[in-house]
């Protein structure tokens, strides 16, 4: 797919784009659900990186402490409590620049992974960068897919982050599906990008082979303490434009509403829902930002009559 094409997508009337978008939904998914996702730190600040967006960066003072990564046990109990409230997948994070193998860190998340792999849930983790034998260990003990977004466009990413490439990202992702692991990969809106820089992240993402099996796309939450503590909200409706034109273009991924629900109204939720979005993060903390409780959550769903991925509502 070619900017020209996503252009031409995403610049429909807006009535037109969703009523495709929701057109492409109903040929491709069999039932009105949504799957619920956990999103757990493991290793939660003091991370070497300078990603402007992040409150667990070393580099910025947000009033995030370094801690140690969880035991295997604490990890454990979460997992669980997770799936019994109805989570399908459960995705686990740590605030590193990368792993390696041989490193104790690496091997404590390789015992954590093989532990909640048994639960029989989907296991995401991000873990920063890594390479095709880090992967390949993931992908024995029991990772479904990793987690690793694109953040913006490569000509944007410069003014994100500068302690790594774009091209870094895209070597990671290819180790990860050479591994024979899932992608999720996706973005952030809201960053002081252009709708192009949005355009041409989607360009990356559906140019992937193969393609990504789910696309978070975050709309930013400013951080105190971040350099883009200061951005505006996302406009609600360039949102849904995207997750619409995400979900024409990638018709068999998830496409995930990620971080900054807080801010948007259950109406603009629920048009997100209509554009295609068929999976949110659940649970009231998204590492470091808060997220709808799950209470509300329930009581969002229900109201739209949409059942949840792996339960017997049809």
């Amino acid at each position: 797919m070619t900017l020209v094409d996503l252009q031409k997508i995403y610049s429909q009337p807006f009535f037109d784009l969703i009523s495709r978008a929701r057109s492409v939904y109903l040929e491709h998914w069999a039932r009105d659900e949504v799957q619920l996702c956990t999103l757990l730190s493991i290793k939660t600040g003091g991370c070497s990186e300078d990603c402007a967006y992040c409150a667990q960066s070393a580099r910025y003072s947000t009033g995030v402490d370094a801690g140690r990564l969880m035991k295997t046990e604490e990890v454990l109990q979460l997992a669980e409590r997770a799936r019994e409230n109805g989570s399908t997948r459960f995705c686990m994070g740590a605030a590193w620049k990368g792993v390696r193998e041989g490193e104790a860190k690496f091997e404590q998340v390789l015992d954590i992974v093989r532990n909640v792999s048994r639960l029989g849930m989907e296991v995401c983790v991000t873990l920063g960068h890594l390479g095709l034998s880090e992967a390949k260990k993931l992908k024995e003990a029991g990772v479904t897919a990793y987690n690793h977004n694109l953040d913006t466009s490569e000509e944007f990413y410069p003014e994100i982050v500068s302690t790594h490439t774009f091209q870094d990202r895209l070597d990671t992702i290819s180790a990860v599906q050479s591994a024979g692991i899932s992608v999720c990969c996706g973005g952030i809106i809201g960053m002081g990008e252009t709708e192009t820089d949005r355009l041409k992240m989607l360009e990356v993402l559906t140019n992937f082979d193969p393609a990504p099996e789910s696309v978070p796309i975050n709309c930013l939450i400013p951080m105190p303490g971040t350099p883009l503590e200061d951005q505006p909200p996302v406009d609600v409706f360039e949102l849904v434009r995207l997750i619409a034109t995400t979900r024409i273009v990638l018709p068999n991924a998830r496409v995930r509403m990620s971080a900054g629900r807080t801010r948007l109204s259950k109406e603009a939720q629920a048009l997100c829902f209509f554009a295609g979005a068929n999976s949110i993060f659940y649970g009231n903390k998204l590492l470091t930002a808060a997220n709808p409780g799950v209470d509300e959550d329930r009581e969002l769903l229900a109201a739209l009559d949409l059942g949840t991925h792996g339960s017997d509502q049809e």
